[in-house]
């Protein structure tokens, strides 16, 4: 038996005790407070309780996502905890019979398909999730019977890795029973609350003619104690003071990239990127679309003032400065103060306004005031030339507004730049495969009432990329003495001596993941989560095969983004182990808290449980960009918002990396924003657009937290697979960024197994195992014996395998890489 780090008594631990209580401390700040009438927050006593997500409540996604914890506290438990007595248990229970039929059904279906397809069932699971189940009819008798003026409905929907969401009645849309139910609701009762359990935004347009709802929550998702903070929320015990993170569009044609996404146009092959820069708030601010709810827009139970003091240059930043205060009579509460700038127009193509800064301020109590100073370099309003290959800032008038939401935002200075700043000379590298119409939008000049302010930009250089032409290769006259990892740790020999004397062979299994078997290239029993010996559930390791002779560990890693992903309980040798992991909120919930303080705990306690268990890396934070709201994985990604975004990732990486040996892998880089047929999918795509709206979130990830891993996605970029861009590794995340640690694959990404393409031939081919020594993606996982001999005999025999040629020196280049974590 090897050595397990799990517990071995089944008792709560102090630390998941104090990790719940933390969660719940913070998650408050998640909730999205969208529409109250006044009826928030409520007392405690008898309340009508139904939805599908009142005692089945969701805490996040499916897949790799997910995470297995002790329990669950639901709607209808905080509830309870709280003091309300919940009226409506025969409701509930009918519909958990429903909710259990189906469930049953599915599973079976799941299973019959797996032993006609002869492929895994998780395989099936993904890309055929469980639909959410149909309410029973609410009648007059469970009215009647509730015997209360006061009814809360949680409407929950639930998606996860491997298939998208559909524009659908019971997914996006409402089922007609939903809006049945919520009508006749907010016509029984005098005080009725909707409640949003949900990882993504669905249209919530029909509830505008509806009377009768007196507040509407964003309670999204929040891990494994979610009903005790939405009881928190909605008794006044936290004040919401969430903001959303996507524009929630009144129709879902208005998304610029709707009719295209996906399966909306039957091809899920090649995906145009047509909307190009214009994405999220970029595209409604600037195309003049009015949406329902517009990004950044979140209610509290107070008002608050923002009054801007002044703007002013600090070398090559602005520093905004303003007040905020609580003008309410009776709540505390916090306000998100959000700066965007408005770009002149020029040759390049821009948006109406791009988020460039925000703040959140402390805990505010009635009439108090708070000075916030945010500050943001002025390149945060540069455009990418592709013409000039260049990030420029164009000559005229930069507006800088503040406000609460994309749509509340005033001017507060006009910064005025005499001339043009080339901020960074880069190269193009991302050319189009495919020749296609990009969207574009001619902006007008604004005749603006604000202070005029002559930005100097002698403080901006410019400067030039130097990337890296050739890998340069490590002495050929090793030391005699055979070198270990511990000699280079003692100060005895460089990284480059001790890989100097490793074999061909010795490299390229440290270059791919340990999951193989002795005949197959595909691993039998390929559950994700089911790879690692010494941390059952993790979702695997890196080679131990050179522990015994050069003494270098395996790295032991954990799925996220939602907290740690292993087996909560298993067996060895009459023994029972147990490890029971803390669920945090969804990265999209966390994002609408826009407390990156708050984030960045969240995790150091991610950290503080991999130090428990054991674990190297965490396989998190995701960061994709929110293209269009159907992709099933938003629920792990956390914003439209490229800065956001960024933001938040690198929070969440300096709280894990605050533990010596522990790091994060932000991931999938780049463009996956589409689940069906994910490792196929060519995403065709400008390189403006690339490098401003889906790159730039990782740019800031890694320019602010330094995580030790990034893993690459699964889809193409113009044609290429993303791990076999050298360009895009190397040349932008490496060179450009200064990207320090090591590259690693999505799973499976290079083997050729049935289950993924399942019974289509797919358009594109899989994704090269040389190809990725090529381009610097380090370490390739899971795993198989074919990525080995591949990367051997491309180097031995300098053979040219898939279209891609490598040496020793790119061999040794990835081994310093993965040798460098731990260092």
């Amino acid at each position: 038996m090897g050595k397990f780090y799990a517990r071995t008594t089944a008792e709560i631990t102090e630390s998941e005790q104090r990790h719940m209580e933390l969660a719940r401390s913070l998650a408050g700040e998640c909730v999205v407070l969208l529409e109250n009438d006044g009826v928030l927050p409520v007392r405690a006593g008898r309340v009508a309780l139904f939805g599908n997500g009142a005692r089945e409540t969701i805490k996040g996604g499916t897949g790799s996502g997910d995470v297995n914890s002790r329990s669950v506290v639901n709607v209808e438990e905080g509830l309870e905890k709280a003091g309300f007595e919940v009226t409506t248990k025969e409701w509930l229970t009918r519909f958990s019979r429903i909710k259990t039929e189906d469930r049953n059904k599915w599973q079976k279906w799941v299973q019959e398909e797996s032993n006609k397809r002869g492929v895994p069932p998780f395989t099936l699971e993904f890309s055929y999730p469980l639909k959410e189940s149909v309410i029973p009819e609410v009648t007059e008798e469970d009215i009647r019977k509730s015997r209360t003026d006061t009814a809360v409905y949680v409407v929950a929907r639930n998606s996860g890795e491997g298939a998208d969401r559909r524009a659908e009645k019971g997914d996006y849309l409402f089922y007609d029973e939903e809006l049945q139910a919520i009508k006749v609701l907010a016509e029984s009762y005098q005080n009725f609350i909707l409640v949003l359990n949900i990882g993504g935004i669905m249209e919530l347009t029909p509830l505008q003619g509806l009377e009768g709802i007196n507040a509407l929550v964003l309670m999204g998702q929040l891990g494994n104690i979610g009903g005790h903070v939405l009881a928190d929320v909605l008794t006044g015990a936290v004040t919401p003071s969430g903001k959303l993170v996507d524009t929630f569009a009144r129709e879902y044609r208005d998304y610029p990239s709707s009719a295209t996404f996906s399966h909306n146009n039957g091809d899920v092959d090649d995906e145009f990127y047509y909307e190009g820069i214009y994405v999220g708030y970029r595209y409604f601010d600037s195309f003049g679309v009015k949406p329902l709810y517009p990004f950044g827009y979140g209610q509290s139970y107070t008002q608050f003032a923002i009054q801007t003091k002044r703007v002013s240059q600090k070398e090559s930043c602005l520093e905004v400065t303003v007040t905020v205060t609580n003008t309410g009579s009776q709540y505390s509460g916090k306000e998100v103060v959000q700066v965007y700038g408005s770009a002149p127009s020029g040759d390049v193509k821009k948006a109406y306004q791009t988020l460039v800064g925000y703040a959140k301020t402390s805990e505010l109590a009635p009439g108090q005031s708070e000075t916030l100073t945010i500050q943001f370099p002025l390149d945060s309003m540069a455009s990418y030339s592709e013409k000039e290959a260049a990030w420029v800032l164009e000559a005229g008038k930069y507006v800088i507004r503040v406000g609460n939401s994309s749509a509340s935002t005033t001017p507060c200075a006009q910064v005025l730049l005499k001339e043009k700043i080339t901020c960074l000379y880069c190269k193009n590298f991302f050319a189009r495969d495919v020749a296609f119409d990009e969207l574009t939008k001619a902006l007008t000049e604004e005749n603006v009432d604000a202070p005029e302010l002559v930005f100097d930009g002698s403080c901006y250089p410019a400067a030039k990329v130097v990337y890296q032409k050739n890998v340069h290769s490590t002495s050929r006259e090793a030391e005699k003495e055979f070198l270990t990892l511990e000699d280079v740790r003692s100060g005895k020999c460089s990284v480059e001596a001790l890989v100097s004397q490793l074999t061909v062979e010795e490299m390229a299994d440290l270059c791919v993941g340990i999951f193989r078997t002795k005949d197959d290239p595909v691993v039998e029993n390929n559950v994700i989560g089911n790879s690692s010996q010494a941390v059952p559930g993790a979702a695997g390791e890196t080679s131990s095969r050179l522990l015994a002779s050069r003494h270098i560990p395996n790295l032991i890693l954990a799925d996220g983004p939602a907290g740690l992903r292993l087996t909560a309980e298993f067996e060895e040798d009459n023994t029972k182990y147990y490890q029971y992991c803390t669920a945090i909120p969804i990265a999209w919930s966390l994002a609408m808290s826009w407390n990156e303080v708050l984030v960045e705990e969240i995790g150091n306690m991610v950290g503080e449980e991999m130090e428990e268990f054991h674990v190297d890396l965490w396989l998190a934070p995701a960061l994709n960009i929110h293209r269009n709201p159907l992709c099933g994985r938003n629920f792990e990604y956390y914003s439209e918002d490229p800065l956001v975004s960024g933001k938040m990732a690198a929070a969440i990486t300096r709280g894990v990396q605050r533990h010596p040996g522990r790091g994060t892998t932000i991931k999938h880089f780049a463009a996956n924003n589409q689940e069906d047929n994910r490792f196929f999918s060519n995403s065709h795509i400008s390189e403006q657009a690339f490098r401003e709206i889906y790159l730039k979130g990782f740019e800031i990830a890694v320019r602010q937290s330094q995580p030790k891993s990034i893993m690459t996605s699964y889809n193409l970029v113009n044609g290429t697979h993303t791990p076999n861009r050298k360009d895009l590794l190397t040349y932008v995340a490496r060179n450009e960024w200064g990207f320090k640690g090591f590259f690693m694959t999505d799973w499976m990404t290079s083997v050729d197994a049935p289950e993924i393409s399942m019974a289509n031939k797919p358009k594109y081919p899989i994704s090269s195992s040389v190809g990725c020594i090529y381009a610097g993606n380090d370490v390739q996982m899971p795993g198989c014996h074919k990525n080995v001999q591949d990367i051997i005999d491309a180097v031995k025999k300098e053979q040219e395998i898939d279209g891609y040629s490598i040496t020793r020196d790119d061999l040794e280049e990835c081994v310093k890489h993965i040798l460098g974590f731990f260092f």
